[in-house]
Order: structure tokens, then C-alpha cells, then sequence
């Protein structure tokens, strides 16, 4: 794989169960070392795209690579590649932090001096050390998904597979974890992250897919997103009464309000759309305060997807694909 090859690539994925298309031909390119994104409600298909790519179920149709390997011809390569943090931490709760780590190591074929400083560096890294003795069943949510994440790197995986890697987890442990994604990313690192929480994708993504009904219903930047939806407006505002009454007429679609001495003027948040409306002002006017608004990742999410008809329809295996 070179350097400009995708870390994942995608194109007309389908997987059914029974009568139900889980997956409707989803397709999208996810660069090396940057976060790409899933979103989607329960029972939209964020589960099962991560189980397909990463070899754990098979597809019914479309192509996939990973890690520059394609699925159906070398499904090894591509295990050899990645590395998978699913939901639900893969801890062994009796073992210590360092034990846990060591049989990863030892999974991974690593020696034993080769696992053994891999151990330490890990340990080092995710902030352990006070714990790294200690049964990790004792370790708090955050300490746990910590060293859940930890030992998914003992292989020094190419793509990493993040399944809502924060639920249940406090702000705080949140936090944590996005601060660790971001040095993954630093590191080479590629992210694929499955979430149910708007502000973390806004966070760390560097790309977003949107994820409804097993379609794609949009992909792009947060900032692309955000555009795609009204609400966005920039606000003007005035210390002088004579400046607010000449933007008044120059701008007569916008909303004024004569209390505030503002003028609301909706656009898409761009920074295009914001030259226009300076451009349009008489040169003299002198505008004190500027505040552009624009549709949260929320808004993107409910006016693209239908998450009330998916919740309907979900039945067993975590929605049959979630």
C-alpha cells in the first residue's frame, strides 16, 4: 500500500439478514491516519460495517480493502493489519493490567523481552503504572477502556477499529479517550469510530458518513455537514443607530432587531457566504460585533435520518446489525 492508497476502501457493500438488508450498498475511502467517522442510530448498521471490515462477518456483495488487502482474497492480511475495541471491554478482568497486556503479546507472537517492553511502553502511555499490578476487575470504566485500548496496540496495528468505544463512560474518561485517539492518529495510526455521540464525531473526526436505513445518507468534513441543513444565519451588530438603519436597507431580507441593534442575514456559514454579506454593506458603515451561527452535528443527524423508524424495527442481535 502507498502512502496515497486508503487505509479502507469500500464500494457497493451489502449484507442481508434474511429478509432484511442490513446494508444497502454503502460505499466510502477513509485516508491513512485520519478518524473516519460512522454515525447512525441503533439498528442503522454501524456494527455490522465494522464487523465486515474487520473479517468478522462476511458480506453479500461489494468490495472491500483494508490496510491495502482486499476481504475476500486475504482476509489474514488484512487480521495481521487491525485491531478491534469493540463495545464491550475485551478485559480479563482477573488478570492484572500487565498480565493482560502480556497475553496480548504473547497472542501476538512478540518474545518475550519484545512483549515485555511493549508492556511497560503501553502501561506508560495510557497512564497505568498506579494500576498496572492490579486486578483489572477493580480498574474504574475509564481505567478499563484504557487498557482495553492498550492492548488493541500491542500489535501495532495499521486500522483501528473503535466500536462506540465511550459509552457508559463520565465526561471526564471521555475526555481521556479522545485525547488518546488523537495521538493514535499523530502516530500514523487510521480510526475508524463508530458513535452514538454527536460531539465526539464532531471532535475527532476528520470525515463523517452518516448512516441511515444501511445507506449513506451524506459524507464530509463536520463542516461540510453542518452546511447541508438550514439554520445557519451570521449577526451582525452595531453600537451606532445610523450604521444598523444603513445595513437595515441594505440588507432588507434580514431579520433586524432594533433593542439589540442586530441584523440576522442567513446564509450557509462559509466564509464565502460571509464576504457576500460584507461586500453588500456601504463601505462606510462600521459593524461592531460578527457571530456566525451554524446547524450542529444534532441537527445534521435528525434532519437526515429517520431514527424513529429504526427504532421500530429493531429486533435481536443488537438490532439483528446495529
Amino acid at each position: 500500500m502507498t502512502p496515497d492508497d486508503p487505509a479502507i476502501a469500500v464500494t457497493d457493500l451489502v449484507k442481508r439478514y434474511g429478509n432484511r438488508t442490513v446494508l444497502d450498498g454503502i460505499g466510502f475511502h477513509v485516508a491513512r491516519g485520519t478518524v473516519f467517522a460512522l454515525l447512525g442510530a441503533n439498528g442503522a448498521g454501524k456494527t455490522t460495517t465494522v464487523d465486515i471490515l474487520s473479517t468478522l462477518t462476511p458480506p453479500d456483495r461489494g468490495n472491500v480493502s483494508v490496510a491495502g488487502h482486499d476481504l475476500r482474497e486475504a482476509p489474514q492480511h488484512i487480521l495481521r493489519a487491525i485491531s478491534l475495541t469493540g463495545q464491550y471491554s475485551a478485559v480479563d478482568k482477573i488478570l492484572t493490567g500487565t498480565e493482560n497486556l502480556h497475553l496480548m503479546a504473547d497472542l501476538h507472537h512478540l518474545g518475550k523481552g519484545e512483549g515485555r517492553r511493549r508492556t511497560t511502553e503501553l502501561i506508560e502511555r495510557f497512564d497505568l503504572e498506579n494500576a498496572a499490578h492490579r486486578r483489572a476487575g477493580t480498574y474504574s470504566g475509564g481505567m478499563a477502556r484504557r487498557l482495553d485500548i492498550a492492548m488493541s496496540l500491542v500489535g501495532h496495528p495499521e486500522v483501528l477499529f473503535l466500536d462506540e468505544p465511550t459509552t457508559g463512560l463520565d465526561p471526564r474518561s471521555r475526555q481521556e479517550m479522545w485525547t488518546i485517539v488523537g495521538e493514535l492518529t499523530r502516530d500514523g495510526v487510521t480510526v475508524f469510530l463508530t458513535t452514538q455521540y454527536l460531539d465526539e464525531a464532531d471532535e475527532l473526526a476528520d470525515r463523517i458518513a452518516v448512516l441511515d436505513h444501511g445507506r449513506i445518507a451524506a459524507e464530509g468534513t463536520a463542516a461540510e455537514l453542518k452546511r447541508l441543513v438550514p439554520g445557519g444565519h451570521i449577526e451582525l451588530g452595531f453600537d451606532d443607530p445610523g450604521d444598523f438603519e444603513r445595513v437595515v436597507r441594505d440588507l432588507p431580507n434580514g431579520n433586524r432587531n432594533e433593542d439589540k441593534l442586530t441584523v440576522e442575514v442567513d446564509t450557509d456559514g462559509s466564509v464565502a457566504s460571509l464576504k457576500s454579506v460584507l461586500d453588500s454593506l456601504d463601505p462606510s458603515v462600521t459593524v461592531d460585533r460578527i457571530e456566525i451561527h451554524t446547524p450542529t452535528l444534532d441537527d445534521v443527524f435528525f434532519a437526515l435520518t429517520d431514527t424513529g423508524a429504526v427504532n421500530a424495527n429493531e429486533v435481536s442481535r443488537e438490532a439483528i446489525a446495529r
